[in-house]
């Protein structure tokens, strides 16, 4: 998601539009085009309703948002810029290569200091190049393992912690019940970089080092990535990792059908929405150094610098503080279960949920993907490739090599 305001002039307009009579016509309307991602089966529901409220609320504009896929959204939004009909606002993860290529403007032109002084710092942090914040946060993630309590009690399995107890207490699910999957892998284009975060990560590994500078193939790297190829050829994950997204897993566990996985705090909420019902725990990622090591993911709303007149402007201001209202952003945040981006929201649901209060603690130890560097959109469809290429039988070392060749030269 993303989102940008426009200071005085933003509220200034809204007043001004409060006193107008609803008798504009559709051409003297300012129209704001919203590309936003698709997290879950109520989230087209929730921004139909988001439109006609708005556009009642605000008769001199006419907003439109567009719900897209995260299978497809990157396709989309690309051959939209390609063919010159870049959106107003897009919601979604990537966004140094927009900055990169100068299609963005500064978040700040766009976004009232009310809406924007909600944020965390450290959120905007993570949009910020040169001094500057491109994009703001919509909302957040954690990731944390999900466990089956019922199986492995079957089974006879301890909630593993190390990678060595992880291939174990596969190896007893898999004896206990074959038809189970014990671990669950997400290697799609939906979350193929999360995956690539989990092992590498929680092997002492990653995406850069301590300087910034891309390590795509350490030798951490390599054994990980092996690692979660060699869980899939041993036949204790989801027969095809490459084709079964977050949300195929999330069914499957749902269904019972996969013992554990790594999924964000929103599971249960996706679960008890599919009408399911898990006897479940939740537990730190096993890791393979001693030290877990959670994945936090942040989605963005950034403005593309279209050309706007200040009351162009001041409407894709005026779209920001509505949907920023700490009620109404609120709701969007719960209604999936995800974690807030703003200070506000993250009071009001730690105050009404406890466990929603522990998940906002874990973000402060979460690691984050490196979106604010130019190469990232690359590096991130570069290491799904290097999975599926190696799910195909190619070598982990190679395909990492090459990858780190390309994108570090």
């Amino acid at each position: 998601m993303k989102m940008k305001q426009v200071l005085a002039t933003g509220a200034a307009l809204s007043m001004a539009l409060s006193m107008t009579p609803v008798t504009a016509s559709a051409a003297d309307k300012v129209d704001v085009n919203v590309i936003a991602a698709q997290y879950g089966q109520q989230t087209a529901d929730w921004w139909a309703n988001f439109v006609t409220e708005f556009n009642e609320a605000n008769p001199d504009i006419n907003l439109n948002v567009e719900v897209v896929s995260w299978n497809d959204i990157y396709t989309v939004v690309n051959t939209r810029i390609a063919n010159g009909e870049a959106p107003d606002v897009l919601n979604i993860d990537v966004f140094a290569d927009y900055q990169a290529d100068d299609l963005l403007l500064p978040i700040q032109d766009v976004v009232s200091e009310e809406t924007y002084s909600k944020m965390y710092d450290a959120f905007l942090a993570q949009s910020e190049v040169d001094g500057t914040v491109w994009a703001i946060p919509d909302l957040a993630s954690a990731r944390a393992m999900y466990y089956n309590k019922d199986i492995l009690d079957a089974a006879g399995v301890e909630v593993p912690t190390t990678w060595d107890e992880l291939k174990d207490a596969c190896e007893k699910i898999k004896a206990y019940d074959d038809s189970l999957y014990p671990w669950g892998i997400d290697m799609t284009t939906d979350e193929g970089q999360a995956a690539f975060a989990y092992y590498t990560w929680n092997n002492g590994g990653g995406f850069v080092d301590d300087d910034g500078n891309w390590t795509l193939n350490s030798e951490q790297n390599v054994e990980a990535i092996q690692y979660a190829i060699d869980l899939v050829n041993s036949g204790y994950t989801n027969t095809d990792p490459a084709n079964d997204t977050r949300y195929d897993l999330q069914d499957m566990f749902g269904a019972g059908k996969v013992a554990m996985l790594i999924a964000p705090n929103s599971l249960p909420t996706y679960i008890a929405t599919g009408g399911n019902e898990v006897n479940y725990g939740v537990a730190s990622i096993p890791s393979n150094t001693g030290e877990s090591v959670s994945a936090g993911v942040m989605d963005r709303f950034m403005c593309f610098d279209n050309d706007y007149s200040d009351e162009e402007k001041a409407a894709i201001t005026t779209f920001f503080d509505y949907f920023y209202d700490d009620a109404r952003y609120t709701e969007w945040v719960d209604m999936e279960g995800f974690l807030p981006a703003t200070k506000t929201g993250g009071e009001a649901l730690a105050a009404a949920n406890e466990d929603m209060a522990s998940w906002i603690d874990i973000l402060d130890s979460c690691k984050f993907y490196p979106t604010a560097k130019a190469e990232w959109a690359d590096v991130k469809q570069g290491v799904i490739n290097v999975e599926q290429n190696a799910l195909l039988g190619g070598d982990v070392q190679e395909l990492l090599d090459d990858l780190q060749s390309e994108i570090a030269g």
